[in-house]
């Protein structure tokens, strides 16, 4: 479980580092880029520790998941970015895929 815990924790920096990107302006503005890129690190950095416990392909798929959810959140929220039907309905297709992989793969780690 506390792999878990790791992976996400790995995905909240992803997402936080990636809330970055846009402010940093293609890396002009220091501030957000020293955000983005120490956020970048630390969440590769417990992403090391998930994989101990997670296979890498559960890892990724969780990872992508997650962090796609929860960047169009803050790129609805933050930056007043909308979705159309397609896109809203890519992303429930992935999470989908996610719960597949998790309830019924032999492969993922619980």
């Amino acid at each position: 479980m506390k792999h878990y815990l790791f992976l996400a924790a790995a995905i909240l920096f992803e997402v936080i580092g990636s809330s970055f990107l846009k402010k940093t302006e293609q890396f002009t503005k220091p501030i957000p880029s020293i955000l983005f890129v120490c956020s970048l690190g630390l969440s590769f950095y417990l992403l090391s520790y998930a994989l101990r416990g997670v296979p890498m392909g559960i890892a990724y798929a969780i990872w992508s998941a997650f962090g796609i959810v929860i960047i169009s959140a803050v790129g609805y929220f933050v930056y007043k970015e909308s979705l159309d039907l397609p896109a809203i309905l890519g992303i429930v297709f992935i999470i989908v895929g996610v719960v597949i992989i998790n309830l019924f793969s032999k492969s993922s780690a619980h």
